[in-house]
C-alpha cells in the first residue's frame, strides 16, 4: 500500500495498526503526501512515525549541515555526517523503515505551489516568520499546517487544519450497542436496556434501532438524540405517534461527522486557545505563549541564536521581552519571571525523552489531518516537565555549557555533574518490542549507561515477525527471525558507539525458572528496572522482585491510541502490584454453548471449537500412544462424562473418522457442519419451541436469548463452502494428509456426501442458566468398558503420531482463521447475529491488542522523563530527597486528545507496637542466625512473641510442636531449618532467604508484621 497507490493494505505489515485506524482511514493515508521541515531530533523523530504509519510520501527539508550538539536526539545522524545537509543524509535511514513510503528530499523553494501539493505541512526548527509564511501558503491551498517545537523541558504544539475540517470519526471507539427490554409510548420515549449491561451513553449521542417488535417504526429509523437518564435508561424523545412497543430491540450508535473550524498561525498567535495538557499546571500555557514569542524576538535580534544556558544577561533580555508583549497583548497574563528563566536557561536543550513525546503527539496530529479519523489539537497545547530537574538543582553556567559532545543538549538542561550519572547509571529492561525499541533508542541518545560504571541489561526471548515491523522500528525486514535483544542492542550501538561493549543482552523468561540467573548479586547491581512487557502476570512477577530488592520501576502500556504509565519507587509509592484492574468479563457456558446474542460470542464458541476439533483430540491420541498406562494415569482423577468424551474422540480419531486420503476429510468436514449447523439447533429448538414458555408464564426467548433456526447446507453458499474447505484441511493436517485449495472441486466432494436425516432425542438435558448443573454425559461402567475394548492397541500404531493444529493467528496460509470466522458466521446465522468480516474475527479470537508507533513513542517519552527524576532523585549532598508530587502516573489518549496526570499514590501503612510499616519494610538480619536467636530479638527488639515461622509453603517452627521437636527447630540456623523441612538444598545463588512469622503482643493479641529477610551467605 501507499508507495505505489495500491490499494491493497500488507495486513500482515499493519496487522496491529489497522486495528486502530481501520481500512477507510489507512486508505486515506496511502493518498497522503505529507512535507516536514526542519530534521533535528523533533522532525526525525515525527517522520519515523508517520513513514512507519504508511502514507502515501514523505519529504524532508533541512538543507542546514549536521551539528555535533544534532546527535543528542536525532538518532538516524551519526558523528560522520557533521557537515552534510540534515534531510539529504536522514532521507535514506528514513526510508529503510517502510518500503511502502517513498522519502524524499525538498530541494528548491518552499513556494506556495510547492505547498500546495501536501496534504500536511510540518514545521520545526525555523524562525516564527518563516512559519507564518508557511502557515499562510498552507492555509489559502487547504493544506493542513502543524508548527511545533521544543526547548529543553518545554514544548508546544498547533494545529491548523482549515476553516471547515471534517472529523469523520471524533473517538474511534466501537459504537455503544445493547439489547432494548422496553420502550415507553411517551413523550420523553424511554428506552430501559437489559439490566445486565449499562448502556455507556452519552447525552446529545444519537442512536438508531433495530429488531424491535411492537414499535417496529423505529427499526432503521433516522437517528434519535439521547438523553440519558441513568446507567440503563435513556431518552430518545416522542414516542406517542408510534405503535406501542411488545417486545426485543436493538439499540445501535450512529456516530456522524463534525465540521471543525481552526484560526490560522497567525491569528492564534494574537488570540490562543489552549488544550490543556496539565491540570496542575493551568496557569502555565498562557505564559509559555509569551515566552516562545520572546524566544523567537531574542533569536532574531540574534543573528538567530537562542539565549546561552543559564547566562542571567540572556535570560534577563528574555524577560523584558516577554514582559512587552504580554504587556500589548490584548489576553494579558500574570507571568512567572522564574518560569521564563528557566524556559531562556533551556532555550537550546534537546532531549530525546521530549522529542519522544511531541514527536508520537505530532504523528499522530498528522494522520488525523491526512485521515479525518480522531480530534485534532485546536489551535495550542504547551507542555512542560520542569519537575524532572535534579532535586537541588542550582547549577552555575560552567556547568551547563556546551562541551564539543553528542550530549550538548541535554547538558543544556541538567548540567555535565548529571550527564556522569546517567552515564554511570545500571539498568534492566524487560522486553524489546515496541516500548523496548522506543526506550533503548531514548537511553542511547541520553547516555544512559555509557559511563565507566554504567551498563544497560536487557532481555526478550522472542524473535523478530513481520508485523514487528511496523511498530518495532529497530528491526528491518532482514531481521525477520533473529533475537529481538541481540538486534535491538546493535541498533542502538549503531546510534551511539559510546554503548559498544556496555548493552548486556539476555534471551530469558522472567520468572521463578530463571532466578538463578537474575540472583541477589544480579538485583543488587542495578539502580532501577524498566518493564516494557505484554502480560500482566510477567508484570506483577517483576513488580514483586522490585519490591523484594527495593529497586525503582517504571511500568507502561499502550492499548491502540491509549497510554498509560506508573513510577514506583521504594518507601515513597505504592508498587504496580498493590492495585488491580477488575477481571475480564467472562461469557457464560450456557450463552456459549446455546444461547449467543452477540458475535463476540459466536467467536468465542468458533475458537472453542477449534481446539475441541484440531488440537485436543491430536493431543489425546498422541498421550494414548506414548503413555504407558494410560487409562490408570489420565483417568485417575476425572469424571465419568470426561473419560467417555476422551475415549469417544480418541475412538474417532483412530478408527471411525480416520481419513486415507483427502476426500474423507472433506467427508468428515461435511459430517462436521450438518451436525453443529442443523442437528445440534433442531435438537435446542425440540427442547426449546419458539413458542415456550417460563414457569412464569414469559416467553422462553426473550432477550437475552435469541431463537436460532437452523441451517441447511448449500454448496451454492460461499460461508458454507469456506468451513468445509478450512474444516478439511485441518483434519487433513492432524494425520499429515495433503489438503487442497481447489474450492470448485471441494464443493463437489461435499454436495457428495451422504448425510443422515436428524431426528430429535427425547430426553436430552440442555442447560438454560449458569447457576444450573451443566448438562453431562452419563456413564455406566458397561458403557465405560464398551469404550475402552473399542480403542485399538497402541502397538499396532508404533511410530505413529497426529499433528495438533497449534493456533496461528499471524499465518493467513494456516486455515485456521479461515476456519474460526466461517464456524462463527454460520452460528451467527443460526442466531441471527450481524456476521464478522475475518479481520474484525481474527482481533477477538486472536485477542490482538491494536498498536501504533505513535502512541508508544509518546508512552516512551513521559517514562524516560521519570527516569530523569529517579537519576536526580536525591541533593548532591544527599540530605534532600525527591518528593512524591514531583513524580508522575500519566494515562493519556491520542484520539480525543487526552492527557491527565497524577501524583502515585503512597504505598499502604500498617502499624505495629507503635511503628507503621509499608510493603517496603523488612526485618532484615545480615548474618544466618537460628529461630531461637530469631525469636529472642523480636521478643527483645519487638516486644513480640512468634508463635510461628514459615519459608513459602514450609512450616519451620510453631509454639504447637512437641517440646524436642521445637527445641530443635530453634537450635537451627534459618538455612538449615528450611533445608531440614523442604529436604532441598538452598541453590548456591541464593543469599539471602525470606520468612514469615506470625507473632503475638503482650495481651496474646495477633500483631501482623513485616516479612523477614535472613543472609545465609555473602
Amino acid at each position: 500500500m501507499s508507495g505505489n497507490n495500491s490499494s491493497e493494505i500488507d495486513e500482515g505489515l499493519y496487522s496491529r495498526q489497522l486495528y486502530v485506524l481501520g481500512v477507510e482511514a489507512m486508505k486515506k493515508m496511502g493518498a497522503s503526501n505529507v512535507l516536514i521541515v526542519g530534521l533535528k531530533g523533533l522532525g526525525c523523530e515525527i517522520a519515523k512515525n508517520v513513514v512507519l504509519a504508511g502514507v502515501k510520501s514523505v519529504t524532508l527539508y533541512d538543507p542546514s549541515p549536521v551539528e555535533i550538539s544534532d546527535l543528542s536526539s536525532q538518532f538516524f545522524l551519526h558523528q560522520e555526517d557533521i557537515g552534510q545537509p540534515r534531510a539529504q543524509v536522514s532521507a535514506p535511514r528514513l526510508a529503510e523503515l517502510n518500503q511502502y513510503v517513498p522519502v524524499s528530499v525538498l530541494d528548491k523553494e518552499m513556494t506556495p505551489e510547492v505547498i500546495a501539493s501536501y496534504k500536511c505541512v510540518v514545521v520545526t526548527d525555523i524562525p516564527q516568520q518563516q512559519k507564518l509564511e508557511i502557515s499562510e501558503a498552507a492555509r489559502k491551498n487547504n493544506v493542513c499546517f502543524i508548527s511545533t517545537e521544543l526547548r529543553g523541558l518545554f514544548g508546544y504544539t498547533f494545529n491548523d487544519f482549515g476553516s471547515e475540517f471534517v472529523v469523520i470519526d471524533a473517538t474511534g471507539e466501537e459504537p455503544l450497542s445493547g439489547m432494548v427490554a422496553n420502550i415507553e409510548q411517551s413523550a420523553d420515549g424511554v428506552v430501559t436496556c437489559l439490566d445486565e449491561t449499562r448502556h455507556g451513553l452519552e447525552d446529545g449521542q444519537l442512536v438508531t434501532f433495530s429488531e424491535v417488535q411492537g414499535m417496529t417504526e423505529l427499526n432503521g429509523c433516522e437517528p434519535r438524540k439521547v438523553t440519558v437518564l441513568g446507567p440503563y435508561t435513556f431518552s430518545i424523545g416522542d414516542t406517542t405517534g408510534l405503535s406501542e412497543y411488545k417486545r426485543g430491540g436493538l439499540f445501535k450508535q450512529v456516530k456522524v461527522p463534525v465540521t471543525q473550524n481552526f484560526k490560522s498561525f497567525k491569528e492564534a498567535l494574537e488570540s490562543p486557545e489552549f488544550f490543556i495538557s496539565d491540570f496542575a499546571k493551568f496557569d502555565r500555557p498562557g505564559q509559555l505563549h509569551v515566552g516562545f514569542q520572546a524566544l523567537h524576538q531574542f533569536a532574531a535580534a540574534n543573528g538567530g541564536k537562542m539565549p546561552r544556558p543559564g547566562n542571567d544577561a540572556d535570560a534577563k533580555e528574555v524577560i523584558r521581552l516577554a514582559h512587552a508583549i504580554n504587556d500589548a497583548w490584548s489576553q494579558k497574563t500574570e507571568l512567572d519571571d522564574k518560569l521564563l528563566q528557566q524556559l531562556a536557561s533551556q532555550a537550546t536543550g534537546d532531549l530525546s525523552p521530549m522529542v519522544a513525546v511531541f514527536g508520537g503527539l505530532v504523528a499522530q496530529e498528522v494522520l488525523k489531518a491526512c485521515t479525518g479519523k480522531f480530534s485534532p489539537i485546536n489551535n495550542f497545547m504547551y507542555f512542560d516537565a520542569l519537575e524532572c530537574l535534579p532535586v537541588g538543582f542550582a547549577p552555575s553556567e560552567a556547568d551547563l555549557a556546551p562541551t564539543g559532545s553528542r550530549y550538548d543538549g541535554q547538558i543544556a538542561v541538567f548540567g555535565r555533574s548529571f550527564q556522569n550519572k546517567l552515564a554511570n547509571f545500571r539498568e534492566f529492561l524487560v522486553g524489546s518490542g515496541a516500548i523496548g525499541c522506543e526506550m533503548l533508542k531514548n537511553w542511547a541518545m541520553m547516555g544512559l549507561g555509557s559511563g565507566a560504571q554504567g551498563v544497560i541489561h536487557v532481555t526478550d526471548m522472542d524473535t523478530i515477525e513481520k508485523s514487528n515491523l511496523n511498530r518495532q522500528f529497530l528491526f528491518r525486514p532482514a531481521d525477520v527471525g533473529q533475537l529481538k535483544s541481540d538486534t535491538a542492542a546493535r541498533a542502538v550501538v549503531k546510534m551511539n558507539p559510546e554503548l559498544q561493549g556496555k548493552i548486556v543482552t539476555h534471551q530469558d523468561r522472567m520468572g521463578a525458572d530463571t532466578e538463578a540467573v537474575y540472583n541477589d548479586d544480579f538485583f543488587e547491581s542495578l539502580d532501577g528496572v524498566t518493564n516494557a512487557l505484554d502480560n500482566v502476570d510477567a508484570r506483577r512477577y517483576m513488580d514483586s522482585r522490585c519490591v523484594y530488592y527495593r529497586k525503582p520501576l517504571l511500568e507502561s502500556g499502550t492499548l491502540g491510541t491509549k497510554g498509560n504509565t506508573q513510577v514506583v519507587i521504594p518507601h515513597l509509592t505504592e508498587s504496580y502490584g498493590a492495585s488491580r484492574d477488575p477481571q475480564e468479563k467472562q461469557i457464560p457456558i450456557c450463552t456459549l454453548k446455546n444461547f449467543p446474542n452477540a458475535i463476540e460470542h459466536t467467536i468465542q464458541w468458533a475458537r472453542d471449537l477449534f481446539e475441541g476439533l484440531f488440537v485436543q483430540p491430536a493431543e489425546s491420541v498422541n498421550a494414548y500412544l506414548s503413555t504407558p498406562d494410560y487409562m490408570e494415569k489420565t483417568f485417575a482423577t476425572v469424571g465419568d462424562s470426561v473419560k467417555i468424551e476422551t475415549l469417544q474422540k480418541i475412538r474417532d480419531f483412530l478408527v471411525t473418522d480416520k481419513p486415507l486420503a483427502f476426500g474423507d476429510c472433506v467427508a468428515w468436514a461435511r459430517r462436521v457442519f450438518e451436525e453443529l449447523y442443523n442437528n445440534a439447533i433442531q435438537q435446542l429448538l425440540f427442547n426449546f419451541p419458539k413458542d415456550s414458555v417460563t414457569a412464569s408464564g414469559q416467553p422462553f426467548w426473550s432477550p437475552p436469548k435469541r431463537a436460532p433456526d437452523a441451517v441447511a447446507f448449500d454448496p451454492k453458499n460461499e460461508q458454507h463452502v469456506a468451513f468445509i474447505v478450512a474444516a478439511a484441511n485441518l483434519h487433513a493436517f492432524n494425520y499429515g494428509l495433503k489438503g487442497s485449495r481447489d474450492r470448485e472441486q471441494i464443493r463437489r466432494m461435499a454436495m457428495a456426501v451422504q448425510v443422515p436425516a436428524f431426528k430429535p432425542k427425547e430426553g436430552v438435558k440442555i442447560q438454560v442458566n449458569e447457576n444450573e448443573e451443566n448438562a453431562s454425559i452419563s456413564a455406566d461402567e458397561g458403557q465405560l468398558a464398551q469404550l475402552m475394548a473399542s480403542l485399538p492397541d497402541p502397538s499396532a500404531f508404533a511410530g505413529v503420531r497426529l499433528e495438533p493444529a497449534d493456533f496461528e493467528k499471524d499465518d493467513d496460509s494456516n486455515f485456521h482463521i479461515d476456519f474460526i470466522t466461517a464456524a462463527s458466521n454460520l452460528r451467527a446465522a443460526n442466531y441471527g447475529i450481524t456476521i464478522a468480516d475475518r479481520f474484525r474475527t481474527k482481533q477477538i479470537a486472536g485477542k490482538i491488542i491494536p498498536a501504533i508507533a505513535t502512541t508508544t513513542s509518546l508512552v516512551t517519552g513521559l517514562v524516560c522523563l521519570e527516569l530523569y527524576k529517579i537519576v536526580g532523585s536525591a541533593s548532591a549532598d544527599g540530605q534532600t530527597q525527591r518528593k512524591l508530587e514531583d513524580y508522575k502516573n500519566g494515562f493519556i489518549n491520542l484520539a480525543l486528545p487526552f492527557f491527565g496526570f497524577s501524583e502515585p499514590i503512597p504505598p499502604a501503612r500498617t502499624e505495629c507496637n507503635g511503628k507503621e510499616y509499608t510493603q517496603w519494610d523488612t526485618f532484615d538480619y545480615g548474618h544466618n542466625l537460628t529461630l531461637g536467636e530469631l525469636m529472642a530479638d523480636f521478643k527483645k527488639q519487638h516486644k513480640l512473641e512468634i508463635t510461628m515461622i514459615s519459608s513459602g509453603t514450609s512450616m519451620l517452627y510453631a509454639s504447637f510442636y512437641a517440646k524436642k521437636k521445637a527445641e530443635e527447630r530453634r537450635a537451627m540456623k534459618a538455612s538449615e531449618a528450611i533445608e531440614a523441612v523442604t529436604k532441598e538444598a538452598i541453590p548456591a545463588h541464593v543469599k539471602w532467604v525470606t520468612l514469615e512469622a506470625c507473632c503475638e503482643d503482650e495481651d496474646e493479641e495477633d500483631v501482623e508484621v513485616p516479612s523477614i529477610r535472613v543472609k545465609i551467605r555473602d
